[in-house]
């Protein structure tokens, strides 16, 4: 039995590298005062990403002893064990985790780095949820070199950030992940605040001041408009970056946020200093990688601290249902980009365009006239998380049509006069204490500042399946409104994925000319036969390599036959051509009324 951790805290873990080769950590678990057959559970999933994960799946070889003695432990369920404990004496148990899912959800440890969230590894105590936690990690062999980062408090931790850390309680615990290993580090001060800026996986060409300097604007703008001159609503904060070959995503936490980027997308050294770097461009993988970390940021005080009434206190053990993630998640996702513009790291011509590309992606969704952005939020577990062939069919983004509905709330209150919705959101955190809030609360701080009930609106945008009223509201606002011909795929109503010389049917959109011709979710598209252009003429049958190969050789027929492969079956699909549809466009049409908008 491994020696007592000492001081007492009423919970205190201990996690080591047990194997990194094997991926697997060590946790020990301290309970200085448990209750008689003491329950430990492990949440199933982790606030900000809303799927039932089993992250129990992963914890091994659980032990438990007691004066020295060991203790049986009966398991309850899948996330859930009952020690048959004595009330009032130390209680220690031990086990392993397997950590080797490189996602910012979970856990991973290899031979070059660690990361853990609290949810994979720390088993909550019943009853002592509220008591006060300390985490110890501990160095050794396999972490020589390495260096620790962690949103926690510090105790007590060496020169490299091993050692001892506090947290006020579980939820705190779980709310801030660790990152370790060799990785590069930047500081800047935003608010009166020091941030901290950690990457694993960049290579020495690594434009670090570039990356600092251009966080630092977005976190700037972001105090500025929930705060003015007053200062955010922490002491410290400490972005965790990992770049890997191809990965990305982020999940936001209360003073911190773990972030997974392209490689490629960070921003590289010039050959020269006085070299300026070129204006990005809204296809630019770093403008990409900006807007996630926007995005992240914005959420420390929209959904960390402002969030849905459900989530005032979290059930770590099912699911957790709100209809507001259009909102969470939607305006988070309005501010992300619009961010980068009034911090000067895009022009308005690049935010148009990112704009354009989110009106596309949820006009070019059959699902949005299935299903409310609010319905979408409820069924983010089920759904949005579980993605398939159908979804595009049958559901929303809350993201993205969640920013639209912010579009469409900013420019209706700019174009009347009486407010912004930058106002709207500094009024709601006041009016619910940067705490829980119910979609009332948004609707009286839009009545009170928009001088009119909004209600009508929440219910066409937000509750039902209409189409929002995006074109007018864009060109009162200064945006010239275009619109180009679709991609290919689009125009036939598929999704497919075109690698090797072979084109893979993804999805067929409902209502489309591949949808009436009988095509299917994972058809193999191989060719096209075509009918004799003049009489006596031959028909004629081609393979097909890409999709614009069916553009090429239908000319200007209106009828092809599909040829696909399906279960090793060869199949005739009769396709008629359909008409042009179209994606949208936005440019400068008036510089000075877009100018108050974008740059307010």
């Amino acid at each position: 039995m491994p020696k007592r951790l000492i001081p007492p805290v009423g919970v205190r873990f201990t996690v080591s590298v047990l194997n990194a080769h094997a991926h697997l950590f060590a946790v020990t678990l301290l309970i200085e005062q448990p209750a008689k057959n003491q329950r430990v559970s492990l949440p199933v999933w982790i606030p900000g990403s809303y799927l039932v994960r089993e992250f129990s799946q992963h914890l091994q070889n659980l032990q438990a002893w007691q004066d020295g003695q060991p203790v049986a432990i009966q398991q309850l369920d899948k996330n859930q064990w009952l020690a048959n404990a004595v009330a009032g004496k130390p209680l220690e148990l031990q086990y392993e985790v397997y950590a080797f899912d490189a996602s910012v959800r979970t856990a991973f440890l290899d031979s070059t780095r660690g990361f853990f969230n609290a949810t994979s590894l720390c088993l909550r105590v019943a009853g002592q949820e509220d008591a006060p936690h300390a985490l110890e990690i501990a160095a050794g062999v396999a972490t020589e070199g390495w260096n620790l980062v962690t949103g926690l408090p510090a105790h007590s931790v060496d020169a490299a950030g091993f050692g001892h850390y506090r947290a006020a309680d579980y939820d705190e615990l779980a709310d801030c992940p660790v990152e370790m290993g060799r990785f590069w580090n930047g500081h800047f001060t935003a608010g009166g605040v020091e941030h901290r800026f950690v990457i694993s996986g960049a290579g020495a060409w690594l434009d670090g001041e570039r990356l600092i300097d251009d966080t630092r604007r977005i976190c700037e703008a972001q105090i500025a408009l929930w705060h003015g001159d007053g200062a955010p609503p922490f002491t410290s904060y400490v972005f965790m970056l990992h770049a890997s070959a191809d990965g990305y995503g982020g999940l936001e936490h209360r003073n911190s946020t773990a972030l997974i980027c392209q490689r490629a997308d960070l921003p590289r050294l010039r050959p020269s200093t006085s070299d300026k770097p070129a204006a990005l461009k809204a296809t630019d993988g770093y403008t990409t990688l900006l807007g996630l970390i926007s995005h992240e940021y914005f959420h420390t005080w929209n959904v960390k601290r402002l969030r849905p009434i459900e989530f005032k206190r979290y059930d770590y053990a099912a699911e957790n249902y709100t209809e507001l993630l259009w909102f969470f998640e939607g305006f988070t996702s309005y501010y992300d980009d619009l961010m980068l513009r009034r911090a000067g790291l895009i022009d308005d011509a690049a935010y148009l365009q990112l704009v354009a590309k989110t009106i596309n992606q949820v006009q070019q969704t059959p699902g949005r006239h299935v299903q409310s952005v609010a319905q979408a939020s409820f069924d983010a577990w089920v759904k949005y998380y579980r993605m398939h062939e159908n979804t595009p069919n049958a559901t929303v983004s809350y993201y993205t049509k969640g920013s639209l509905v912010a579009l469409c709330l900013d420019l209706t209150l700019r174009a009347e006069g009486h407010t912004t919705l930058d106002a709207v959101m500094r009024d709601l955190w006041r009016r619910c204490k940067g705490g829980p809030m119910r979609e009332t609360d948004l609707l009286r701080s839009l009545k009170q500042l928009g001088k009119r009930s909004f209600e009508g609106e929440i219910a066409a945008w937000v509750h039902s399946t209409a189409d929002l009223p995006l074109m007018g509201l864009l060109q009162g606002q200064g945006a010239k409104v275009t619109h180009d011909k679709a991609p290919l795929a689009q125009q036939l109503g598929l999704r497919v994925l075109e690698t090797g010389g072979s084109v893979q049917i993804k999805t067929v959109l409902r209502g489309g000319a591949a949808e009436a011709a009988g095509m299917a979710p994972g058809d193999e598209w191989l060719g096209v036969e075509l009918a004799a252009v003049r009489r006596g003429g031959a028909a004629e049958a081609w393979r097909i390599h890409k999709l614009d190969d069916v553009q090429m050789l239908r000319a200007q027929r209106a009828r092809i036959t599909a040829l696909v492969s399906r279960d090793n079956r060869l199949l005739k699909c009769p396709l008629d051509w359909p008409t042009e549809t179209q994606a949208m466009k936005l440019g400068v049409a008036d510089a000075a009324r877009l100018g108050s908008w974008l740059a307010d």
